[in-house]
This record gives structure tokens, C-alpha cells and sequence, in this order.
């Protein structure tokens, strides 16, 4: 018999069914209002905390996800610029962030992504007015997907929590453009909005 935990480590990653209605990830409705919300993400955790926290986990180069390269415009999976942060409030972690930047993409596209360290790339896309953000796609991404591995890794889940809800969404700037994927975790159900 196999288990979860067996499954998860022989099973060939998935990519994501995305879908451009919030209804097809059937979301709780404290769940729902964080996704469909196109304000910045930053700046609601910042609000609803009392302390806030970007955690970087990495920047780097790397092959960019089986659902991510049409998003931006790539041919097939390819290297790309690739960040992850923890989005946290008051220590616990609520969102797992993950952007991804075509190599294509010149400075003068994102002046400042290469320098964000951690600093949230939202108080950065929403203040800029030329950055102009593309429609919110949302799902629930499996065990089986190359973010639920990393999140898992990290032991930030119970080990049967086997789905997070999540969305994305292109930001577009001076011809280039950029996909952020934000997964949010259990605990952000419970914050204070």
C-alpha cells in the first residue's frame, strides 16, 4: 500500500489547472476575498499585522514551471529570473511568493527587481504607473506541483494538507513582463483582514 508521503515523492509533478473564475477552486468565502482581491497583497498583511516580514528564500536563475512559460510569453519551459519569498505577519507565514522574469527582460523594465533583496516586490509593482497587472487566475494547487514540493520542504504545512489555493497574475511594464504566483497558507484564513 502506499502512502501520501510515498505518493508525493514518486508521482511526476504536475502543472496546475488555472482558471480565469474564482468559483472553479471552490474557495471558502474568507478565502475567496483574498483571492479576488486585486489590491496589493502586501499591503493588506501589513494592515491586518502587526508586524510584517518579507522572507527571501532564493533569486535566481532557473527553468521556469511547465504552467508558467506561455504567461510569459516563452516558447516552452526556459530559464528564467526566479524569486521566492514567505510573506509574513507577526512570525507566521501566510503566503509563499514566487515570480517569475523572462532573462529577455531588461533593467529598464524592472529597475529594481534585481535589487529587492527583502523588500515586497508589491510596494514596489503598485506604486509604479507604468506597471499595469494583467487578470487574477486562480487554482488549487496539488501535492503533485512543483510549489506544494517547495512549500512542503520548508515544513510549513501538516503533513495531510495535500492543497493550497493560489493565483497569479502578469504585471507588464515597458514591454516586459513578469508573473507573480501567490500560495496562500492555512493560517491566512484566520488573519484578521
Amino acid at each position: 500500500m502506499q502512502t501520501k508521503s510515498s505518493k508525493r515523492s514518486t508521482q511526476f509533478l504536475k502543472a496546475a489547472q488555472w482558471h480565469n473564475h474564482v468559483n472553479a477552486v471552490c474557495a471558502s468565502a474568507p478565502m475567496r476575498d483574498w483571492l479576488i482581491n486585486r489590491a496589493s497583497l502586501t499591503a493588506r498583511l501589513v494592515a491586518a499585522s502587526q508586524q510584517f516580514r518579507v522572507q527571501r528564500l532564493h533569486q535566481r536563475q532557473a527553468i521556469c514551471l511547465a504552467d508558467e512559460f506561455a504567461e510569459i510569453a516563452l516558447h516552452r519551459p526556459q530559464k528564467v529570473l526566479e524569486r521566492d519569498v514567505l510573506l509574513r505577519c507577526d512570525g507566521d507565514a501566510m503566503v509563499y511568493a514566487h515570480t517569475v522574469v523572462p532573462l529577455t527582460a531588461s533593467a529598464s523594465q524592472w529597475p529594481l527587481f534585481a535589487a529587492l533583496g527583502e523588500k515586497s516586490l508589491g510596494s514596489t509593482l503598485f506604486k509604479d504607473p507604468l506597471v499595469e497587472r494583467c487578470a487574477l487566475s486562480y487554482a488549487r494547487l496539488r501535492f503533485d506541483h512543483a510549489l506544494m514540493r517547495r512549500i512542503h520542504a520548508l515544513q510549513l504545512l501538516d503533513e495531510d494538507v495535500d492543497s493550497l489555493l493560489a493565483r497569479r497574475s502578469v504585471f507588464r511594464r515597458k514591454g516586459g513582463c513578469l508573473l507573480v504566483t501567490e500560495v496562500f497558507l492555512p493560517a491566512i484564513e484566520f488573519l484578521n483582514k
